[in-house]
């Protein structure tokens, strides 16, 4: 299954102002279960550092995590960098309208590439890693990155399930993605060899989570797969399961998972 085109679609409908931009927002916010456990992970950085800061977002996508950010803190400085030039100038325009870009830029960047020496108080990446193959060098690239005693925050698909891939001869249910998902303690592995000093590791997406997955994002991205015409009844669609994924999500991110389908990571440099 192909997300870009659907991502595409989403954006010409919630682009038409700052307004339903922002409420495109707050209902990824609600519908992503790594949202809730990434907004959480930032708000605890945001408690720790205090107001002024340096942050990289390292795929950025919407810039849905690049606005929760800056409203977090005024002197907050975000860079933002994403593959895509349409997404990338889309970003920018939506945020030269809501405050001073001098905050928030994005800028048209390959993480295999893109290093800045020692800037960066936070790098987030959140589901980003499983598109890239050579994860080892953007590894680098984000500790060269990093000022001392700075972290990396990444949210990434398990080998548990990830990428709704459960046995040797499932596929995975994004076709952009490179690998199903990282194993626990090879990724853990992978970033000590990188250079950083304390990783931390948990499970997100346990039953709960996955359960929440399937009918906030699985079910109907596979109709919006068959169909456009199923825009015209999704808001009836999560009228009727919305209540339930809520639930669900807030058992996910109350209770320390076993095991799951998503991989929450936090790495010091």
């Amino acid at each position: 299954m192909q997300y870009d085109p659907i991502k595409k679609s989403l954006r010409k409908i919630f682009n038409r102002s700052a307004v339903s931009r922002k409420l495109f927002y707050i209902l990824l916010d609600i519908l992503l279960l790594r949202a809730w456990y990434i907004k959480r992970e930032i708000r605890r950085f945001r408690n720790q550092i205090g107001n002024k800061a340096e942050i990289l977002d390292a795929g950025a996508g919407f810039g849905q995590y690049s606005y929760f950010m800056s409203t977090l803190s005024k002197k907050w400085r975000i860079t933002a960098v994403e593959l895509k030039p349409e997404q990338v100038e889309d970003c920018n325009l939506f945020f030269s309208k809501i405050q001073n870009p001098q905050r928030v830029f994005f800028e048209e960047a390959d993480l295999l590439a893109y290093r800045k020496e020692e800037r960066f108080d936070l790098v987030l990446s959140v589901d980003v890693m499983e598109h890239i193959l050579e994860d080892r060098r953007v590894f680098e690239n984000f500790f060269f990155s990093l000022k001392p005693g700075g972290m990396l925050l990444i949210s990434t698909p398990s080998d548990q399930g990830g990428s709704d891939v459960h046995h040797e001869q499932d596929e995975s249910f994004i076709d952009e993605h490179v690998r199903d998902g990282y194993n626990i303690n090879d990724l853990t592995i992978k970033l000590r060899n990188t250079g950083f000093l304390r990783v931390d590791t948990k499970y997100s997406y346990g039953w709960p989570g996955k359960l929440s997955w399937k009918l906030s994002m699985k079910y109907p991205i596979l109709l919006l797969n068959k169909t456009k015409l199923f825009f015209l009844f999704l808001p009836f669609y999560y009228l009727i399961t919305l209540p339930v994924s809520l639930f669900f999500n807030l058992m996910d991110v109350n209770k320390k998972q076993q095991t799951g389908t998503g991989l929450i990571v936090k790495a010091w440099k």
